[in-house]
Order: structure tokens, then C-alpha cells, then sequence
């Protein structure tokens, strides 16, 4: 699947939720937002015939908070989703570093080698990204309105990770592999 298309299907599900929640209240939009995830999910698995790990963790935990959230009738769940998700995913990055794993190696190998020391620092600087997204989303659903909870979702994270992974360039291109000239052609 092409990277445009991956994008589609993994925004999908937020544009629907912001729809929803604009349309109706948190609760509708939960449940739109829970249906969207199956729909992404299953289309992500129809093309590739699999699904990456990283959307089908997110899925499992938008189905278990999303679902608590209905099921109790308390916003509380599907607000923390963010924090979990951005939570789990540093803690395994970090630990995964910390026993000396690059787990980004295997996840972005096909699209750039980089010396293992270049793994290191970009497998350090995401797993703190993430541990700071978590604590953001602590902040903002804690001391601010709903509404600026759902705009900061909608259209603060994807940003703020975007512009982030774009600061990453340079540890890219610093600590890349260069491959000999002609070692593609065959």
C-alpha cells in the first residue's frame, strides 16, 4: 500500500470523529469514531492482506476506552485513549532501547538505513515525543473544555507529530547508509 493511501485509511477514522462530534456530542462521536477504526481496519487488511502493528494497537485500545466510554456514559475513557496509546508506544520504544532493541529498525528499514547509532537517537527522540504527546493530552482534557480537548486531537497531534518527524531529517540524512553506486541495478 502507497504511503498516501495508508494515510487516508489512518486519518479516516479522526476526520469522522470530528464530524460526529461537530454534528452531535461526544457520545455519537465515539461510536462513529469506534466504527470508523473497524472500517480502517478492515480495508488496511483488504489491500495488504495485513495489518501494521502500530493501527491495529491503536484499534484495540480506540474498541476498549471507546467502549467504555458508551457502555459507562463517561467521556473520561475515550479522552485518556490518547494518553494510553502515546503512553504504550513510548514505553515500548524506550524499553525496547533500554534492552537494547531498535525497535524503529525493522518498522522503517524499507524506507531508510541508518548506522545502528542513528536508530538509537530517533528510537530515544520518538519514545520522549510520545511520552510529552501523552502528557499534552493529560493537560488539555484536564484543565480545558471538551471542545479544545477534540481540536487539539483533530488538528494538534497530527501536526505537531508531522512537523516533529520532519525534525528528524537531519538525524536521518547525518547517520544514513549510503549505498555504492550501481548497488540497486541489476
Amino acid at each position: 500500500m502507497n504511503q498516501l493511501t495508508r494515510f487516508l485509511i489512518d486519518l479516516g477514522p479522526l476526520v469522522v470523529f470530528f464530524i460526529a462530534y461537530n454534528r452531535a456530542d461526544l457520545m455519537v462521536a465515539t461510536g462513529a469514531f469506534m466504527a470508523a477504526t473497524a472500517v480502517a481496519l478492515a480495508v488496511s487488511y483488504a489491500i495488504e492482506r495485513r495489518i501494521p502493528k502500530m493501527p491495529l494497537v491503536t484499534g484495540v485500545v480506540v474498541m476498549v476506552f471507546g467502549g467504555l466510554t458508551l457502555w459507562l456514559a463517561n467521556e473520561t475513557f475515550i479522552k485518556l485513549k490518547p494518553t494510553i496509546v502515546y503512553t504504550l508506544f513510548a514505553v515500548v520504544l524506550l524499553g525496547g532501547l533500554a534492552t537494547g532493541r531498535l525497535l524503529l529498525k525493522p518498522l522503517f528499514e524499507m524506507a531508510f538505513k541508518l548506522r545502528d547509532e542513528g536508530w538509537r537517537v530517533l528510537t530515544l527522540r520518538w519514545g520522549v515525543f510520545f511520552l510529552a504527546m501523552a502528557v499534552l493530552n493529560e493537560i488539555v482534557w484536564r484543565t480545558m473544555s471538551t471542545d479544545v480537548w477534540v481540536d487539539l486531537k483533530v488538528f494538534g497531534f497530527l501536526p505537531i507529530t508531522l512537523l516533529f518527524a520532519l525534525t528528524q531529517l537531519p538525524l536521518i540524512r547525518r547517520t544514513m547508509i549510503e549505498e555504492p553506486e550501481g548497488a540497486g541495478d541489476a
